[in-house]
């Protein structure tokens, strides 16, 4: 496609007359060896020329472009090489094979020619003019189509306009340097690519192509295909059998998910087998403890034959008994030993059950899985008294789900007000009053010392700290977790006492060729003190799958995610980013309201994070800051008339150290 360029470029180098002139000479060329290729007549009396010259235009930017999906459907990809470690990661270059060959002239040897009828014609959407500088609009294409077109460094760029996740709606997101987060749950957009490239999630946006007619006037094009979608799948590369490589993948939580169909976009051709614990295909594990009533066909990420279409192994039910560096074999629950040459662990954690008496008993429940919802939904009428061990998020978000279809919750926690370690005191009280008000009882400052069941082995009532009783006919538990990194024992891959495993900034172990990522990776994380933690976050296993992936694929990623948290309950958004200790919680708005900012400040005063609740996106915004390498310190938020003035700092330069 390359050789057309230069026609193009002259052409639209020259003077307004001289333009036509080329581009009808380019149009005649190309339509004398190949005659069907374009629609369009030139006929210099019609204005023909110009929407000739839109098309001329549109090829002259997308030919040899690492973005040349525009005109490619079915096309295959190939990872191209870093220049240098700082490089950009993960960039594509299509090859066109639904396309037609043009060889035969010795003026313009053999090329691939895209089909531009794929492509719908320009709409107009707005006037240029209306945009100013860092602006996000959405702007509608047609009736069920909806755009988010951006002005940045005086050039416009239109991509979706819908969050691929959930469908929020990205021109009320946090806009940053040639990207835009998504305000409610901080996943990330190239406007270049429309490719994710932060998390939750797994599909990019469409993009569109943007022209400005001599009138003014935004005019918009569209990939046919893509206008019954709000999201698009990333090219991926199909299996060679002639790759003899064989890449595994264990674990198929949200970070192992990620893994696989990165792997495949970064152009690994080999063998790709994912290994999952679990009985169903990969899923969004974090709506099972807000809506417990959903299926896996409501639940899972992909469908059986999206696996199969890019020929991804995926062996469900199985597990992961001995890891054998040695060999480099991983050894399976189901009798298998395979060979590996790279591989990736994100086996996550299982609920951890206290050693409490009668923790055994019949109806007493943890929370972590989907089968766990199942097990819990099927022991739910209308008179059950449930009790939940446990103010953590998932503890309090199953207690919110439960309340309105059972006799009566009750919460049992051992701090003085729930999610006091996460958001403090003062926010903590108001998510305690939140959930009295919506009738659930909470009983903080206390513990369970029994529980106590019938003659059937069930459980009827538990025992707290303070001796008094609760009647209780389902328990679940809320109380922490272990890292499923048992297998690894004599693996020759250190493990810590608390079973987390310690990763480079590429998510290497300490053996050579194994990967480890989501909640079992020790792992340094973008911000302030760049800590080496391991954190639990969905965001953050997603993101590990996709830097382990580039990594294992031969190119260069740093991890350089900012840990983003959200919840939803009674209908209420929580969202969290950020990381470190703090000293105090400066609070801008209303807890009684929940519409508010929390600052957390640690004892530099500098803000380690920020929380919020009705005052989207400036979580995400936070989130942009800190991943650009900037810092928000108390100075910027002691303005109580403007507390957000902040936000102007996402679209300073970058710094030159980041």
């Amino acid at each position: 496609m390359g050789m057309w360029q230069p026609y193009y470029r002259q052409a639209l180098n020259l003077t307004k007359a001289s333009i036509l002139g080329h581009t009808v000479a380019v149009h005649r060329k190309i339509q004398a060896r190949f005659p069907p290729l374009f629609s369009l007549k030139i006929d210099l009396k019609n204005g023909h020329q110009r929407h000739l010259h839109l098309h001329c235009h549109q090829l002259m930017h997308t030919m040899g472009s690492i973005n040349c999906k525009e005109y490619n459907t079915t096309g295959n990809v190939t990872p191209k090489k870093e220049q240098s470690t700082g490089g950009a990661v993960g960039s594509y270059q299509s090859k066109c094979t639904s396309s037609t060959s043009i060889s035969k002239d010795t003026n313009m040897p053999a090329i691939q020619i895209p089909d531009i009828v794929d492509y719908t014609d320009p709409v107009a959407v707005c006037n240029a003019a209306d945009l100013k500088e860092n602006e996000m609009k959405q702007v509608d294409f047609d009736e069920d189509t909806r755009v988010l077109l951006v002005k940045q460094n005086g050039r416009l760029q239109a991509v979706g306009a819908k969050c691929t996740h959930y469908g929020a709606p990205l021109n009320t997101g946090a806009l940053g340097q040639g990207r835009v987060r998504c305000p409610w749950h901080g996943a990330c957009f190239d406007l270049e690519t429309g490719d994710i490239e932060d998390f939750p999630g797994l599909d990019s946006l469409p993009c569109f192509n943007v022209e400005v007619s001599s009138e003014g006037m935004v005019m918009l094009r569209a990939k046919r295909s893509d206008l019954a979608k709000s999201k698009r799948v990333k090219n991926m590369v199909a299996r060679k059998p002639e790759d003899q490589r064989c890449f595994i993948v264990v674990g198929g939580g949200p970070s192992g998910a990620v893994c696989v169909e990165t792997l495949r976009q970064e152009g690994f051709t080999g063998r790709l087998i994912l290994v999952s614990r679990e009985n169903y295909l990969p899923y969004d594990r974090i709506k099972i403890s807000k809506a417990m009533n959903l299926d896996i066909e409501q639940l899972r990420f992909r469908d059986e034959e999206f696996y199969k279409q890019h020929d991804i192994e995926v062996w469900l039910g199985v597990g992961a008994s001995k890891l054998d560096t040695a060999q480099k074999e991983l050894h399976c629950t189901n009798g298998y030993v395979v060979k590996y040459d790279k591989i990736y662990i994100a086996t996550g954690c299982s609920s951890f059950k206290p050693p409490i008496p009668g923790v055994n008993l019949n109806n007493v429940k943890t929370i972590r899985e989907l089968d766990d919802t199942k097990s819990i939904i099927a022991a739910v009428t209308e008179e059950t008294r449930v009790v939940c061990l446990g103010a953590s998020f998932i503890a309090l978000e199953a207690a919110a789900a439960l309340v309105s279809k059972v006799a009566s919750v009750t919460v049992v926690g051992r701090d003085k007000v729930p999610l006091k370690a996460a958001f403090g005191e003062q926010i903590g009280q108001r998510v305690a009053q939140l959930f009295e008000d919506n009738k659930v009882t909470m009983r903080m400052e206390s513990g369970i010392t029994e529980i106590i069941g019938d003659d059937d082995g069930k459980v009827v009532e538990v025992q707290l700290a303070d001796e008094s009783r609760i009647p209780c006919d389902l328990l679940i538990l809320g109380t922490g977790s272990t890292l499923n990194t048992q297998f690894l024992a004599k693996s020759g891959v250190r493990i810590n006492r608390n079973g987390s495993v310690d990763v480079t900034d590429f998510l290497e172990s300490n053996v050579p060729d194994v990967y480890v990522g989501g909640d079992i990776a020790n792992a340094h994380i973008h911000g302030l003190a760049h800590d080496r933690v391991n954190i639990g976050h969905y965001q953050l296993a997603q993101y590990h799958g996709r830097i382990a992936a580039i990594n294992m694929c031969g190119s260069v990623k740093k991890l350089e995610a900012v840990p983003f948290f959200f919840t939803m309950i009674f209908g209420k958004g929580f969202r969290y980013a950020g990381h470190g200790s703090y000293k105090e919680v400066i609070i801008d708005g209303s807890l009684e309201d929940l519409k508010f900012v929390a600052y957390f400040v640690n004892e530099a005063d500098t803000v380690t994070a920020v929380a919020s609740v009705g005052r989207d996106p400036i979580v995400a915004q936070f989130s942009e800051l800190i991943s650009q390498g900037k810092c928000l310190g108390r100075g910027h938020i002691e303005n109580v008339e403007n507390r957000e003035a902040w936000t102007a700092k996402l679209l300073e330069p970058l710094p030159l150290v980041r």
